[in-house]
C-alpha cells in the first residue's frame, strides 16, 4: 500500500521523535509498504524515509522545483523515484492522489495544513482514504481536545470525528490502515 507521512521537516525536535519514527518507517517497511512524503532528509520526513530505506522498501519523493533551487531543505536524496513539481499545491495533489492512506506524525504549520486539507476532502468526498494520527508523546492531545471543543460548540458535525484517528503506536496506526472500513457517512451528514 502506498501511505503517505506528513510530518515535520525540522531537526530542532526531541530525539525520541526521530527515533520513534524511524521506526515506524521500518514497520512500514517490513509490512511491505511504500513510502509517498515530501522529499526532505530532516525532521520527521527524513527519519520515516531513513527508517523505510533500512528495509529496502520503495519511496516516492515529491518536491517543488523552488525547493531544489533555493535550497530551502535537505533532501532525501536515496528515494526509488523523486517527482519534481512547479508549485507547493501540484505536489501536495500527487501525494494525495498518490496516496491510499495518510500518517501524519507531529509536525508544525505545513503538517497542519496537509492534515485538515486532506480530512476537509474526505469530510467532501473527495477521497475516502484513512486519515490515522500518531500521537507520539501527545503531541496532538491539545488538537484532540480543540476538535472536541469544536464539536461542542457545534463548528464540526459531530460524525467529522470519524474521518480520522488518533494512535499512540505505531503496529496500531498500520493495523488500521491496513484494515479500514470505510464508514458509510454521506456529505450531507457531515456538513449540514
Amino acid at each position: 500500500m502506498k501511505i503517505c507521512v506528513f510530518g515535520a521537516a525540522s531537526n530542532n525536535i526531541g530525539k525520541s521523535y526521530i527515533e520513534t519514527v524511524e521506526q515506524l518507517g521500518r514497520l512500514m517497511g517490513k509490512r511491505h509498504h511504500t513510502l509517498v512524503f515530501g522529499a526532505g532528509s530532516d525532521g520527521l520526513m527524513g527519519a520515516v524515509a531513513r527508517g523505510m530505506k533500512e528495509t529496502g522498501a520503495e519511496i516516492y519523493g515529491i518536491v517543488p522545483e523552488f525547493f531544489l533551487n533555493e535550497k530551502i531543505e535537505g533532501l532525501f536524496t536515496e528515494c526509488t523515484k523523486m517527482i519534481t513539481t512547479d508549485t507547493m499545491r501540484e505536489r501536495k495533489g500527487i501525494m494525495e492522489d498518490m496516496a491510499e492512506a495518510f500518517i501524519i506524525v507531529p509536525g508544525g504549520i505545513g503538517t497542519y495544513e496537509e492534515l485538515f486539507e486532506i480530512i476537509t476532502l474526505k469530510q467532501l468526498n473527495r477521497h475516502n482514504k484513512p486519515i490515522a494520527m500518531y500521537n507520539i508523546n501527545g503531541y496532538y492531545d491539545s488538537m484532540e481536545e480543540m476538535m472536541r471543543h469544536s464539536i461542542r460548540e457545534g463548528f464540526v458535525r459531530e460524525k467529522c470525528s470519524s474521518l480520522y484517528r488518533y494512535f499512540d503506536n505505531a503496529e496500531d496506526v498500520l493495523d488500521y490502515i491496513e484494515n479500514y472500513q470505510d464508514p458509510v457517512i454521506t456529505i450531507h451528514e457531515l456538513k449540514k
